[in-house]
């Protein structure tokens, strides 16, 4: 038995030396590729030397004697803490993750192929201006001159996670940049969606007046009724199942709700406590780790400028200079539409137009697969767009027999001129010039916030497409694309984009909400991202007479749910302190406590209170419940809850409380009805969930932020390592945004949040502050990895300052670039 028991003890010796002996070889090998930020380093590519200097939060200041060599050092400093999040997107936009993925990424590499954003952001290169040219050819020598130290000195791949997906990394190329603009075009653009769903809904509904509930337009001057989609289309089925595979893990498209989202308000001298002007913004996209936005500091010959870039792109997209700050917002503008082309039955490779019919432009495209053999694609391109195949965007449901469906999407030019616009904004002096500056911005569109030294304006920047007065859906549906009228006409005039600047009222400011109501066709769109923080705002702003910084930054991390105030009133009305004693543990008991709960709650979505959760639960039940005989399996699709339409249906506008019986049973329910029986549901879901203790519930265990590595954030073991997540405050439509994801075990999981703050402040502009949802690196060993992420959670910001004393008083590196 001793013998036994020693060779038992040897063997779990052995077994434990080799498995620490394994993590030790793990840990070499990935720590190899952690940068050195305190060296020097002969590099090609440079005119003069460049030193980057990293500050306590090791935010990169960068200084050379030209603008073209500070460029080469952002590309080199991109590189450094995010080359492989740079490689993926590069690999997404170009079509070629299954070359390293395998099966599971095809589908996404058949949109890429077909959009060719790759090959439209290539042939835009040759209309940038001379100054933008220079700069992307720069920040491309820089991000190779880290490849090549790599290469050089075996700095473990670069990444940790090249060892996993061993791929050859291509040199940078200067278009490649303007591919990545493209690529956040995908990200922020829904309206491809919304029209999808739109018809779907139609084509379900047995009253068409209730569309207007489900999909509600937002409060404003009317709409002229729109055509059936059945009208346009007939014969189409009243639903067909989805035919969108399942969301990948590295898919840019939305799914419909977590399009782009933001907030941006600005206040002029007379509405400041200090005389200086005031702006905030967090623009709101999916969380991940790392996070999209990289904090950078770039020393050019017009002076500093500081704020938020995106690694692959050479710009600070939201920050400022000691003269100009800039913040951008999702302006919802309705830049794609939907076509319905008919086939010609006697020849498949032409498709009917206006003029008759025309041949498809059409190509070959081979796409390789790991572990699999290749398969050819034919895109094919119509006047209109390129076709998608009624697999993608679930277009197969609305796409009539012998048909195909195409896009027309301002991001498909091959003249995009973004990057010269972002590049001239960081030159600008005054709004006026920025303003100017932004005229060559296309897509994606957003709201330009932007304040001087003394003035505050905002501008919709971006192409507008110009549609005809008699196009038959106005873009809310897809429409016969052989038809004159439901083609682009072009580009409106930027004239057109609408602007404010100076207001008399001093206060700026968007929360995606409808900044504008014109008529069609210059009505910008019908599809907005808010109806409700904008209320919150409102009030926020206008109860002070004037504003700094600090109430900015409160304004910002403000968790009040305007929606939940308007709504619990509404749906709790019969239900507030009604019903008998019952005895403790009993369904009534439940709903009781839970009643007084939200009776005395003030609305705030703080992270340690119960109330957020009944309330979300609450609503998400009753929406559930309203909509699931209507709309049958599509009910799905509506993963978050609209407040429009429960406040449509509680308030019975135009017949809307319609949707609160339940046409499947003999009895007629009512609203009230509705409301207890989901309010029963949200309470059993939370007891199976959370436990039975109303009282103990946190709001934030079920609102986690999931910053979540996109490619190794499920691997078991390394995803406790790769992955932050955080209890957090807000909601969805709270001013701290913080989206959930509204399906699976977890439907609450903050999943699309602000992954970047900051307030800028001109009376003093070193006082600004600004701060990431994760850390400057995407290194999972790097202490920088998610240093700010609690910084983050709990409100705090980073000094956002150009003095350079400052930065080299901390810093917890120098590099210098010296020229071959």
């Amino acid at each position: 038995m001793g013998v036994v028991f020693r060779w038992l003890m040897r063997i779990a010796s052995g077994l434990v030396l080799l498995t620490l002996a394994a993590i030790g070889l793990v840990y070499f090998l990935a720590s190899q590729s952690l940068p050195d930020y305190d060296q020097t380093l002969q590099v090609k590519g440079l005119n003069a030397p460049v030193e980057i200097v990293r500050d306590t939060a090791n935010v990169p200041h960068i200084l050379g004697q030209t603008d073209p060599d500070v460029f080469f050092g952002l590309g080199y400093a991109h590189a450094q803490d995010r080359l492989w999040q740079m490689t993926v997107m590069r690999r997404t936009v170009q079509g070629r993750l299954s070359e390293v993925f395998g099966q599971r990424t095809v589908h996404i590499d058949k949109l890429m192929r077909r959009l060719d954003l790759y090959g439209l952001a290539h042939q835009s290169f040759e209309v940038q201006d001379d100054y933008t040219k220079a700069a992307l050819r720069a920040y491309a020598a820089g991000v190779n001159a880290r490849l090549d130290e790599i290469n050089e000195n075996a700095l473990g791949r670069g990444a940790p996670e090249m060892f996993l997906f061993n791929a050859p990394v291509a040199p940078w190329q200067p278009g490649d940049s303007i591919a990545m603009i493209k690529l956040m075009a995908v990200q922020l653009s829904g309206h491809l969606q919304d029209e999808v769903l739109r018809a779907r809904t139609s084509l379900m509904l047995n009253d068409p007046q209730r569309l207007s509930d489900i999909l509600p337009d937002v409060p404003g001057a009317g709409i002229a009724a729109l055509p059936e989609y059945a009208a346009l289309f007939p014969n189409l089925p009243r639903y067909a199942a989805n035919s969108e595979p399942a969301a990948s893990w590295l898919n840019p498209v939305p799914q419909r709700g977590l399009a782009g989202a933001s907030n941006a308000w600005s206040a002029a001298p007379s509405r400041s406590a200090t005389g200086g002007t005031l702006l905030a913004n967090d623009p709101h996209l999916g969380l991940t780790a790392p996070g999209i936005w990289y904090l950078a500091r770039l020393e050019l010959t017009k002076g500093g400028v500081i704020g938020a870039t995106i690694p692959g792109i050479p710009a600070v997209m939201s920050g400022r200079s000691d003269r100009l700050g800039w913040g951008l917002t999702s302006s919802y503008l309705d830049d794609q539409d939907v076509h319905i082309e008919r086939v010609n039955p006697d020849n498949p490779e032409e498709y009917l137009t206006p003029d008759g019919f025309k041949p498809f432009k059409s190509r070959p495209s081979i796409i390789e697969i790991k572990d699999a053999p290749p398969i050819t694609l034919t895109l094919r391109w119509t006047e209109n767009g390129p076709v998608l195949p009624g697999t993608h965007y679930n277009l197969e449901t609305i796409t009539p027999p012998g048909h195909v469906a195409s896009l027309s999407w301002t991001a498909l030019s091959p003249r995009d001129t973004s990057i010269s616009a972002s590049m001239a904004l960081m030159s600008a002096d005054t709004v006026r010039e920025a303003i100017e500056a932004a005229e060559r911005f296309i897509a994606p569109s957003q709201n330009l916030s932007v304040v001087d030294k003394t003035t505050v304006g905002m501008k919709l920047i971006g192409a507008m497409p110009s549609r005809d007065l008699n196009n038959q859906s106005r873009g809310r549906i897809p429409t016969p694309g052989w038809i004159a009228a439901n083609r682009w006409q072009g580009r409106l005039p930027y004239s057109d984009n609408p602007e404010f600047v100076a207001p008399a009222g001093g206060v700026l400011g968007n929360t995606n909400n409808k900044i504008i109501d014109r008529p069609f066709p210059l009505h910008v769109s019908y599809e907005w991202g808010d109806t409700q923080r904008v209320h919150r705002w409102e009030f926020l702003m206008q109860s002070r007479e004037v504003h700094t910084r600090d109430s900015f930054i409160e304004a910002q991390l403000d968790t009040v749910s305007f929606t939940a105030r308007s709504l619990l009133p509404l749906i709790g009305a019969d239900l507030w302190f009604t019903g008998e004693a019952a005895p403790e543990g009993t369904p009534e008991r439940q709903r009781q406590i839970a009643l007084t709960l939200l009776a005395e709650w003030n609305g705030e979505m703080n992270e340690h209170l119960p109330e957020p959760l009944i309330y979300a639960a609450w609503v998400r039940a009753l929406q559930k419940r309203l909509i699931a005989d209507d709309l049958g399996p599509l009910a799905k699709e509506f993963k978050h809850v609209e407040p429009l339409f429960i406040e449509r249906v509680f308030r019975d506008i135009d017949g809307a409380s319609a949707w609160c019986d339940v046409r499947q049973s003999a009895p007629v329910e009512t609203c009230t009805d509705m409301a207890r029986l989901a309010l029963d549901d949200a309470l059993v879901w939370i007891s199976e969930r959370y436990g039975s203790q109303l009282e103990s519930l946190r709001w934030g265990d079920a609102h986690q932020a999931t910053h979540d590595h996109p490619v190794l954030g499920e691997v078991p073991v390394l995803r406790y390592f790769v992955n932050i997540r955080q209890s957090t405050s807000g909601g969805d439509n709270t001013l701290l945004r913080g989206r959930t994801s509204g399906e699976g075990p977890d439907p609450f999981q903050n999943v699309h949040g602000a992954g970047y703050r900051g307030v800028y402040d001109f009376a003093d502009p070193d006082s600004s502050v600004f701060i990431t949802a994760t850390g400057q690196s995407g290194h999972f060993l790097s202490r920088y990895y998610d240093d700010q992420a609690q910084l983050w959670r709990r409100g705090e910001y980073i000094p956002m300052s150009l003095d350079l004393d400052l930065a080299r008083a901390a810093a917890v590196g120098t590099t210098r670039l010296m020229p071959q």
